[in-house]
């Protein structure tokens, strides 16, 4: 059964989503504020982390960022009234994988939630099938099993870190446009006018230099990034 910790302070909101949840076989703790809500999912184990923007004395865009730097594979959905596409970015750029804008559907949330528990999901390595490993140079990407490694060194990649490289290695040696990225990473078809790709393109090339000897990801000035040998 996988465990959700449903960070909300307005408490119709919050039953409304513990009884869907529960009623759709998920374990949920319920935090009715940010404090609670950060020191339950440092230490605790939990699949997926929902927050609210909004939080009595610590905001979830500050437990967004302390939880990710502790853990970088918990996937975090934002579920907030704030939906400007300010307020989106922001919260992808403190760490979140995913955001809903309130009012939703219960049945927008769980197909959400379903997707976010895909891409952290893993299997036995002797399960994984051959055109599900991706190589290029000395990086490997294990997309069913969600392990990337670089001269038999395993990375440690934040779920959107993980999406951003399986579109390069998906696509090597082709010039991917930041709205290319956007639309495949994010699920935006708009230019949000922010640096968040850059800002996680820096993110990706800092783990990946770490253990390589040549730089993988490089930027095509006016017009995006690629990834190629030199």
């Amino acid at each position: 059964m996988k465990k959700i910790l449903l960070v909300e302070d307005d408490t119709q909101v919050c039953s409304f989503i513990n009884k869907g949840l529960t009623e759709n076989g998920f374990d949920v703790t319920v935090a009715m504020d940010g404090t609670m809500g950060l020191k339950l999912a440092l230490n605790n184990q939990f699949d997926l982390l929902i927050l609210d923007i909004m939080l009595p004395n610590i905001n979830g865009l500050e437990v967004c960022r302390q939880v990710r730097i502790q853990n970088q594979s918990l996937p975090i959905l934002f579920l907030t009234a704030m939906g400007s596409t300010e307020n989106v970015v922001i919260g992808l750029e403190s760490g979140a994988d995913d955001y809903l804008v309130k009012p939703f559907k219960f049945i927008e949330l769980l197909a959400r939630i379903k997707t976010l528990l895909r891409r952290g999901g893993k299997i036995e390595e002797s399960d994984v099938p051959d055109h599900d490993i991706y190589q290029f140079a000395d990086l490997t990407l294990n997309d069913t099993e969600k392990s990337v490694h670089r001269n038999d060194n395993e990375i440690s990649l934040t779920s959107t870190e993980f999406r951003l490289l399986l579109m390069f290695m998906k696509n090597p040696r082709k010039v991917l446009t930041r709205i290319d990225m956007l639309h495949e990473v994010w699920g935006v078809n708009f230019d949000m006018g922010t640096n968040v790709v850059d800002v996680y393109v820096n993110y990706l090339r800092k783990k990946l230099d770490k253990y390589g000897d040549q730089k993988l990801i490089q930027t095509v000035i006016g017009m995006g990034y690629v990834l190629k040998e030199h």
